[in-house]
């Protein structure tokens, strides 16, 4: 069993639909191509910006399974995808997107319990899907779809302890709590990859492994930079982080119909089709917000690679 995730960049992968609103998986190929040539580190697929919810199991496992054998050799891949009710249901999904060769299976926190149940069900729960996968690494997701359910210190140091979770996509955007996180993982296997733009520096600097976040969908270069280089060049870090707190703003404008325009401008061959907005909402004047952030993006990355430029972002 694989015991480590590589630190990086993790982007939380989109779906590309054809404008009839089936699986494109050409596209789906050329975004994976893309994705690793902006530098990420490795890839998460099958999750809420995936449109999850709204694939079918065949397509959750087709979306898997492309997603591996495009990346392969290249970077690794993990998924998600048991999006059902019932825990049967949950198992035979988490079986059969494994068995595509992904790198760890992503646990949503919410659906080993309801709402209304205890941590001592939600772990009874995850005891039985992991179980039922015995060699397959696992990773967690906080997603706020249908409800949040968020991992205090102590049910992270009792998953930690089953030694069979390694990525953790957090997204309670509170550095106190990130650092308490932190704090309790601090030289275990479980690493903490930070889902929020604007905490992202401050979060590394306590600890975090990595970012795993929409935005990494609009300018995932300058996140793999900034992952790559805040150490180094601490001062430019600080300015990009500036930018990238107030630019994840956008997270909130049309999601994801706004990244897949995004794509477009970036010369991938996507419709804006989704299966969770229409296409037709995207107003003229949001198209031109991403149109400058596009911009603005491209002359900051293209100053970071030039080190006469580093300093004067």
């Amino acid at each position: 069993m694989k015991q480590t995730i590589v630190n990086g960049v993790w982007p939380t992968m989109l779906t590309p639909f054809t404008k009839t609103g089936a699986l494109d998986e050409h596209g789906l190929e050329q975004l994976v191509d893309w994705y690793i040539d902006q530098g990420v580190h490795g890839l998460f697929a099958v999750c809420n910006s995936s449109e999850m919810f709204k694939l079918s199991l065949e397509e959750r496992v087709r979306v898997a399974e492309i997603t591996v054998q495009r990346a392969a050799g290249r970077v690794p891949v993990i998924a998600s995808g048991h999006t059902s009710e019932r825990l049967e249901d949950q198992i035979e999904e988490i079986t059969r997107i494994s068995a595509t060769g992904i790198d760890a299976f992503v646990l949503l926190s919410n659906r080993p319990a309801a709402e209304n149940e205890s941590e001592s069900i939600w772990k009874s729960n995850v005891e039985r899907l992991l179980e039922a996968v015995p060699d397959m690494p696992f990773g967690l997701y906080e997603c706020p779809v249908p409800y949040k359910r968020l991992m205090n210190p102590a049910l992270l140091q009792w998953c930690e302890s089953t030694g069979r979770f390694l990525f953790l996509k957090d997204t309670c955007c509170n550095l106190d709590e990130i650092k308490a996180r932190l704090d309790t993982l601090k030289g275990t296997g479980l690493q903490l990859f930070n889902a929020n733009a604007a905490t992202l520096l401050e979060s590394l600097k306590l600890g975090a492994a990595g970012f795993s976040g929409v935005m990494a969908n609009h300018h995932p270069a300058l996140y793999v930079w900034l992952l790559e280089n805040w150490r180094t060049q601490p001062e430019a870090a600080e300015r990009l982080q500036n930018f990238l707190g107030v630019a994840s703003g956008i997270e909130g404008l049309y999601y994801p119909v706004d990244a897949k325009y995004s794509l477009q401008l970036a010369g991938l061959p996507v419709t804006l089709t989704t299966r969770v907005k229409d296409a037709a909402g995207f107003q003229p004047h949001q198209q031109i917000m991403v149109e400058q952030l596009k911009k603005y993006s491209d002359e900051l990355f293209e100053g970071l690679l030039s080190k006469k430029n580093a300093s004067s972002l």
